[in-house]
């Protein structure tokens, strides 16, 4: 049974006309420039139709599409994260019903100013999300291989990434020495080389194909011999299906906010389309995890899309409920690192902070 037949010709092609929106992405806080995503032709519509979309950026983890996958999202009872208390237990309380079905979380280990947290902020943080069952970096600067190999619950594992494709190489050498002195490559369940690098206009599908075969060999060399991949938007692979060729698996990341006709109650059916696109696009010869997806607190309202903590809350219920088995939700604090960014949202994606 294929997985295109869990989501009908009919919803998927109301996904996928549906019109994202641009939107600022700023990953890292040394990052040389804000990066706005560009209106791309959709060439892989859903149901032989030819649509047109635009790129979403993630601000901003998602379901692997096979029918074992979709069984396993389709039969998801998750309840939605209660709102947090002033009481430390129904904050304990709260904090575990959000880690509970959901592949991860991310986490960027940054102050406001965007110092580096030192390593006892980061044992606080994770602290705060010790039932997670990945945690999802970015980049290696700030010593946060290290700090969060050394502070991370005994259960949990991470998925790594090579934020700055000019650096491949040291900071494979930087997870290399974290691991040697911390854990082990046990530890890590996926690294990725570059994050959304077609999206933002850094890299040709072919170029990034180069760069993950860098990164394969050194991680290699390293003793690593686990999962590599590339992490891009999912309307990037869908427009470059070339890319379906480089990763082991396709990282996309998703978020239902930038669609703008859907609602957070929404948002898990929405991201479940988005992988069906994505799995259709590489011809289901990979398996689909959506590495971000979430939904803001603040900003501004975009078509139907609210942010508030209560549809924060709402929509992870929904994400949980639809695909969670599989998705990275975004993120664990507000990054009040980064500029305010398209509807002004950007900093606030954060599942546990308290606006």
């Amino acid at each position: 049974m294929r997985f295109s037949t869990l989501v009908t010709s009919a919803s998927l092609l109301g996904a996928a006309v549906a019109l994202p929106a641009v939107h600022q992405h700023r990953e890292k806080r040394d990052a040389e420039a804000v990066v706005e995503a560009v209106n791309q032709d959709n060439v892989a519509a859903a149901a032989g139709a030819v649509v047109t979309t635009t790129t979403t950026v993630g601000a901003a983890a998602a379901a692997a599409a096979t029918p074992a996958a979709a069984k396993a999202a389709s039969t998801q009872a998750a309840k939605a994260a209660a709102s947090s208390s002033s009481s430390s237990s129904s904050s304990s309380d709260s904090t575990e019903m959000t880690a509970v079905g959901v592949k991860g979380i991310t986490y960027s280990p940054y102050n406001a100013d965007g110092s580096c947290k030192s390593s006892s902020q980061v044992a606080s943080d994770l602290q705060t999300l010790k039932d997670y069952p990945v945690i999802r970096l970015y980049g290696t600067d700030c010593d946060q291989v290290a700090n969060v190999l050394q502070n991370k619950a005994s259960s949990q594992k991470v998925f790594l990434g090579v934020y700055f494709i000019d650096q491949i190489q040291s900071s494979i050498d930087t997870m290399s020495a974290a691991i040697k002195q911390y854990g082990s490559w046990d530890d890590v369940v996926s690294v990725s080389i570059g994050n959304e690098l077609v999206n933002s206009n850094q890299a040709t599908p072919a170029q990034v194909g180069q760069y993950v075969a860098t990164g394969r060999a050194a991680l290699t060399a390293a003793g690593y011999t686990g999962k590599v991949v590339s992490v891009d938007t999912f309307i990037s692979v869908i427009n470059n299906p070339e890319l379906c060729q480089y990763s082991d698996y396709m990282a996309v990341n998703a978020h239902a906010y930038f669609d703008q006709y859907t609602e957070a109650a929404n948002a898990g059916d929405w991201v479940l389309q988005q992988i069906q696109r994505v799995w259709t696009a590489c011809d289901g010869k990979k398996d689909v995890v959506i590495t971000e997806s979430g939904w803001p607190s603040k900003g501004e309202t975009y078509g139907v899309a609210v942010p508030s903590k209560a549809n924060q809350q709402a929509a992870i219920a929904s994400i949980k409920k639809a695909c969670g088995s599989d998705t990275y939700l975004f993120t664990a604090f507000n990054d009040y690192w980064k500029a305010d960014g398209a509807y002004g949202v950007e900093k606030y994606f954060g599942v546990h902070s308290d606006e």
